[in-house]
């Protein structure tokens, strides 16, 4: 995303409670346990040693507020045909998701024409976008979502990080930019003098026989020295800091934090897709579909694991 900190210590005492307990203190809650399980299990064989420091499996039946902040509608970047709003229509869970395990988060964007309250906007629909500023944020680690999405011309959904300065003066790391051509999804890093379409951006394409319609792991590994990105645990692009040096600062060595959203057309889309009408980057065909409730991004867990 092209958009415009709590130390790390006090990150870790929210999301590290699970590891904590013992049989002497009070019960786990629920998030404490997913947390718990989710360190048992280990996002992937490659993290099974490493310190869980934030997740969320979407177990519950709403949004945890210690962990998730949501976004309202006197938000708009990009050209973006939806306005953001904190509804059950637009942030749902859902259990028994085919293909999830347990829980999952399902942002949806809903045809809505009337209700946007920015006049100068006034999208027809509304969307869901949740971030972990002020209670989650982190320097160095592994980053990871398990992600599903469909396959539908001009939609926008994205994972990624993002610092809480004046873009793009901190950074942001794009782990999964989807724009509706589903045999690939894009990453990218922001920062001063690399922003926007100056940003070091690469694709990566989904071996023959899936794409974004199935469940996949995206992922970041973030280093002091450079910045990594995986899809399924496969590399797909390796940004060292010495490469960033060339087109500016690297800025990568303050808290980001954990960003989910989907959007729809936009810039991005149109600079991909070139359509103009109905809506910026978004086909008719598109719009039935979300006003036939059709598309959704679905996320099975977040996990943010410490660095190695």
């Amino acid at each position: 995303m092209m958009i415009t900190r709590t130390a790390l210590f006090a990150a870790l005492s929210l999301s590290l409670a699970a590891c904590d307990q013992t049989s002497d203190t009070a019960p786990q809650t629920e998030a404490e346990v997913d947390a718990a399980q989710a360190q048992a299990a280990g996002g992937s064989d490659t993290n099974g040693a490493r310190q869980l420091i934030f997740s969320d499996e979407f177990s519950g039946d709403r949004l945890d507020p210690t962990r998730w902040n949501t976004v309202g509608m006197d938000f708009w970047v990009n050209e973006e045909e939806q306005a953001y709003t904190n509804s059950p229509d637009t942030i749902q869970f859902v259990q028994g998701l085919e293909g999830a395990d347990g829980g999952a988060l399902v942002l949806r964007p809903v045809y809505r024409p009337g209700e946007d309250t920015n006049e100068e906007r006034n999208a027809d629909f509304i969307s869901g976008r949740v971030n972990t500023r002020g209670n989650f944020e982190f320097t160095y680690g592994r980053a990871e979502a398990r992600i599903r999405m469909p396959d539908a011309v001009g939609v926008w959904p994205a994972f990624w990080l993002l610092a809480d300065a004046e873009w793009p003066s901190e950074g942001e790391i794009d782990i999964m930019e989807y724009v509706g051509q589903a045999d690939w999804t894009g990453v990218a890093v922001h920062g001063p003098g690399y922003s926007g379409d100056a940003g070091i951006a690469d694709r990566q394409y989904f071996p023959e026989g899936t794409d974004v319609t199935d469940w996949h792991v995206y992922a970041t590994e973030w280093k002091p020295d450079g910045i990594e990105f995986y899809v399924d645990d496969r590399l797909t692009f390796r940004v060292p800091k010495t490469n960033v040096e060339f087109f500016g600062d690297w800025v990568f060595d303050n808290p980001q934090y954990v960003v989910l959203n989907f959007a729809v057309g936009g810039i991005y889309p149109y600079k991909i897709n070139g359509i103009e009408e109905p809506y910026k980057g978004m086909p008719q065909e598109t719009a039935d579909r979300i006003r036939n409730g059709e598309l959704a991004m679905e996320v099975d867990w977040v996990r943010v694991y410490g660095a190695e």
